[in-house]
């Protein structure tokens, strides 16, 4: 019994360090800078700066079929899959465009341009730059999957209804963490907004 109890604590233990190791290393990848303008109850509006963007965009409709493939790709340029087999910094969130076709982005690390960057060894790969933008995000912790995507997405409409407050229809998803991060897991639903103005 005593061996039993050892043997749990340890484990519990390693469980414990381990996840405390992934959550001081997120803390130290690069995110895709913002301001918080205003916070609602359900939402907060956010502006975010322009930034360089890796993309592949995906033939399936959903995040399920297509959060680990697009992933796949885009792990695979940033841990040397280009012509120079250079590796390249993570970034977060990893950004997923919802609808009628699927779009997945790394932000490219602010000391690269996109002169800077070496050729994908996969044709699908594409840069872009992204403006800044006014957003609303709404949070939530947990696993990700379309139906709670799905149940975000509709709340932060609604919240946005509610307070008058236009947006371009265009919904995304934003994932913070690896799937190897347990506890403290966050993922956003954010659209861009239209003639947002602080007396809102």
């Amino acid at each position: 019994m005593k061996t039993f109890l050892y043997i749990s604590l340890g484990l519990i233990t390693i469980f414990i360090l381990s996840q405390a190791f992934i959550t001081g290393s997120m803390s130290k990848i690069e995110k895709h800078k913002y301001t918080v303008l205003k916070e609602f109850d359900q939402f907060e509006v956010r502006q975010y700066e322009a930034a360089l963007f890796s993309s592949v965009k995906m033939d399936a409709k959903t995040y399920e079929e297509t959060s680990s493939s697009g992933f796949r790709v885009l792990a695979g340029y940033i841990f040397g899959g280009n012509e120079e087999n250079e590796k390249i910094a993570m970034t977060s969130p990893v950004v997923m465009e919802m609808g009628d076709s699927m779009k997945i982005s790394f932000m490219v690390p602010s000391n690269y341009t996109e002169k800077d960057l070496p050729k994908p060894k996969n044709s699908r790969i594409f840069f872009e730059r992204k403006e800044g933008a006014i957003i609303a995000a709404i949070r939530f912790g947990g696993w990700a999957n379309d139906k709670r995507i799905e149940k975000h997405q509709k709340q932060l409409s609604e919240a946005l209804a509610k307070q008058g407050i236009k947006h371009s229809g265009k919904f995304s998803y934003l994932g913070y963490n690896p799937p190897y991060a347990l506890i403290a897991r966050r993922n956003e639903v954010v659209v861009e907004l239209v003639g947002f103005v602080m007396g809102k």
